[in-house]
């Protein structure tokens, strides 16, 4: 579903139910920690204009993270969902909450670089995050988020690798012919620059009535040599898994010290800029 076919509140619900499955599905394959797409419960609203949609944020924690907390525990698998937050009145947030495998909520990223061109009018929806890049504490990893434009941007990349992330979420929502030729680029660079693994999620299809673009999809698994491990469709909803090796993480950065050979003094001056 997407605007004009039912009321908000229903849209955000077959949004959720067309989720279900996939959420099942990773469960019953064992997933260990599940990551879903940008603002995973609603259209991405962005390239339109329609402060209708400010009535789809919500708390959070609350009523979304409460019901994925109950797939959390049922299949002992940590969960990253992305929302739209609403702090209090016009205090509205990309975010994504972070769930451990016991349904514990363990806290939030919102999201701190807010496009606002080509037709993602974010700043319309959306303040900049102000938590800067926390890291979380799974029963499985150590885990960051970065969401979807934000990953232009190597400076928070790296501030997730100086707060100890092992893996690092990106769920995004981004169109063929925009910066496509970037996808495979960064991210794999943020990983090899920092020594951690990457789980890379972008959406499919056409949404109308804004037909901005085909979300071309192609989520991936990218490991901190910079190398992808397991890539999806540009074109199916499906659920992508890889198994990830995090002694690799130490192997690498033994290699190829970025943290000890780091020169912040030097930096100084181009910070004053």
């Amino acid at each position: 579903m997407t605007e004009g076919e039912g009321t908000i509140a229903e849209i955000m619900e077959a949004m959720v139910q067309k989720h279900i499955p996939l959420i099942e599905e990773a469960g019953r394959q064992g997933v260990q920690i599940l990551c879903l797409q940008e603002i995973f419960n609603t259209p991405y609203f962005c390239p339109g204009q329609d402060k209708a949609w400010y009535a789809s944020a919500e708390s959070v924690p609350g009523p979304t993270t409460d019901r994925m907390a109950e797939y959390a525990r049922k299949y002992n698998m940590v969960m990253i969902v992305p929302i739209y937050e609403r702090e209090s009145a016009g205090f509205l947030y990309n975010t994504a909450a972070v769930i451990d495998a016991d349904g514990t909520y363990l806290g939030k990223y919102r999201k701190n670089h807010i496009p606002h061109t080509s037709g993602f009018w974010e700043k319309f929806f959306f303040k900049p995050g102000n938590m800067g890049y926390p890291v979380f504490q799974t029963k499985y990893a150590k885990v960051g988020v970065y969401i979807c434009y934000d990953r232009h941007f190597p400076d928070g990349a790296r501030v997730l690798g100086l707060n100890g992330a092992e893996i690092v979420y990106n769920p995004s929502a981004t169109v063929a012919g925009l910066s496509q030729y970037l996808w495979k680029l960064e991210q794999p660079a943020h990983a090899a620059a920092n020594g951690y693994f990457m789980g890379c999620i972008n959406r499919v299809g056409t949404e109308k009535p804004w037909n901005l673009g085909k979300f071309y999809g192609t989520s991936y698994f990218v490991d901190p040599r910079g190398q992808i491990l397991a890539q999806a469709s540009e074109d199916n909803d499906e659920l992508l898994v890889a198994e990830f090796d995090l002694d690799m993480i130490e192997e690498v950065r033994n290699t190829w010290q970025f943290f000890r050979d780091r020169r912040p003094e030097t930096y100084e001056k181009l910070v004053e800029l």
